[in-house]
């Protein structure tokens, strides 16, 4: 339980769960203070852990934020799955994250019962109660509390940063005394080339057609600073799955990749804080979501949780 008092060092690793799209990543963003996982309207946007290092005088926070929890469709679903299950039996403490505006529901349902057989902690975070009234959030909390006995209830939105203050505090409570697992200037435990092609893949998510999010990954074939140059040349490949959503991602005249990559080379500046040449190509690979050995090529390998 939480103890003002507690003067000792605690340190641990705490999971973030929640259906897609309920703001599991703005959160993150939140909380350490840049930019390290993507966001987007569109659902199960996250594919692998994102893992965002708070670090503050009395403690360290490892935050794990997973792939949004549905019924997968083909293999890449099922490795999203198997991420965001596994991360259960391996933290600290578990948050669930839940979206005030949409109620309790199915999905809701079939995560509460992956609870079941789970003996870590788990506090139920309502996000986005800027966006309802008060007496709307009263009644969303008792709905919970008879679904599961969650260690505590916290109402947020991390949006605006609302309540995000008395829910680390809580936290904190909950996390055993433990070393400082990474460098306190450290934010995430992904390679800067991983956050690169999850940056150029945000941007296309949000300028491109609804036929065109899930079918598509991002590949690093090149990162390199010359001796002497203050420019960072960076080459990747947008990988998609048809040849019409090639054509989509290019644009008439290349104006949408244009695009993609004017708007992905400003936070990749940002993250490295230098210049960045960035070059962008688009490559069809048919039915790569349901082929093991591509998604292993392109990051997604289950062997490691």
């Amino acid at each position: 339980m939480y103890n003002a008092n507690d003067t000792t060092f605690k340190s641990g690793f705490i999971s973030i769960i929640g259906r897609p799209n309920v703001g599991k990543s703005t959160f993150l963003n939140r909380v350490i203070g840049q930019k390290i996982a993507i966001m987007s309207d569109k659902p199960q946007t996250t594919r692998n852990k994102v893992q965002g290092v708070l670090t503050l005088d009395d403690s360290q926070l490892i935050f794990i934020d997973t792939p949004g929890i549905h019924k997968p469709k083909h293999k890449l679903g099922d490795f999203m799955m198997k991420v965001a299950q596994n991360t259960l039996k391996e933290v600290d403490l578990i948050l669930f994250m839940v979206n005030a505006e949409e109620g309790f529901g199915r999905g809701e349902e079939f995560i509460i019962e992956k609870f079941q057989t789970v003996k870590t902690p788990i506090f139920l975070v309502i996000n986005k109660i800027d966006l309802i009234h008060p007496d709307q959030l009263l009644a969303l909390i008792d709905s919970y509390k008879e679904k599961y006995p969650f260690k505590e209830i916290v109402p947020i939105s991390a949006l605006t940063g609302n309540n995000i203050e008395k829910l680390l505090e809580q936290i904190k409570g909950y996390l055993p005394e433990g070393p400082q697992y990474y460098p306190a200037d450290q934010v995430t435990d992904h390679p800067e080339r991983f956050i690169i092609t999850e940056l150029i893949r945000e941007k296309a998510l949000h300028l491109t057609r609804e036929e065109i999010p899930h079918s598509m990954a991002v590949v690093m074939e090149k990162m390199e600073q010359k001796p002497g140059k203050e420019v960072v040349h960076v080459m990747a490949t947008i990988i998609v799955e048809r040849d019409s959503q090639k054509g989509i991602i290019i644009g008439k005249q290349g104006k949408m990749l244009k695009e993609i990559g004017q708007r992905a080379r400003i936070d990749i500046e940002n993250l490295l804080g230098t210049k960045v040449f960035l070059e962008l190509w688009v490559k069809v690979q048919k039915d790569w979501r349901n082929r093991a050995s591509q998604l292993r090529d392109f990051g997604f390998r289950d062997d490691e949780y």
